[in-house]
């Protein structure tokens, strides 16, 4: 469940990343999944406190319930192909070193552990988790969980994008 943002209309702690904020996801290239369309396991805050963030906000874990709760991102993919997977969160030296991240692929899962303090490459708000190959439909998702996270240090979860990847050319 998905509890109410506790801050302010407006109220953030760096105002000067508000620019880097997406307001429109549908609008990114790819496939874009954000927090308000993701399967959630336990109490999430809503917030949109610390900017950049992709849509309406993000969502934390209020430094509760390690290991009991996490945020499954499910595409509608429309063909079969490798895509490149990148996550969207926020950053700052309150968010965990070692967020565990599952990619469910057409080969398996891949488990990849990201700090959250680090700004993202992509625009300041998403991360390259790296290519896989999906199947078409709805059997890939990628799932960030608590477990295994500092308790004093919050995770994040915010938004997934999937971009397709071009089949190379075969060389003549």
């Amino acid at each position: 469940m998905a509890l109410s943002n506790i801050h302010a209309p407006g109220e953030v702690d760096r105002p000067e990343l508000v620019p880097f904020i997406v307001p429109e996801p549908a609008k990114l290239p790819g496939i874009v999944v954000d927090e308000t369309a993701a399967e959630l396991v336990g109490d999430w805050q809503y917030s949109t406190h610390t900017p950049p963030y992709v849509g309406l906000g993000y969502l934390h874990d209020m430094k509760a319930g390690k290991g009991t709760k996490s945020v499954t991102f499910t595409p509608d993919l429309p063909k079969a192909g490798r895509y490149e997977v990148r996550i969207a969160h926020c950053y700052n030296v309150r968010r965990a070193t070692n967020t565990p991240v599952t990619i469910h692929h057409a080969g398996g899962d891949t488990v990849i552990r990201i700090n959250q303090q680090e700004e993202p490459a992509h625009d300041r708000v998403f991360r390259s988790l790296g290519v896989f190959e999906f199947t078409a439909g709805k059997s890939g998702f990628v799932r960030i969980s608590t477990e295994g996270t500092d308790p004093t240090k919050v995770v994040v979860a915010d938004a997934v994008q999937f971009l397709p990847v071009p089949e190379a050319s075969p060389r003549p």
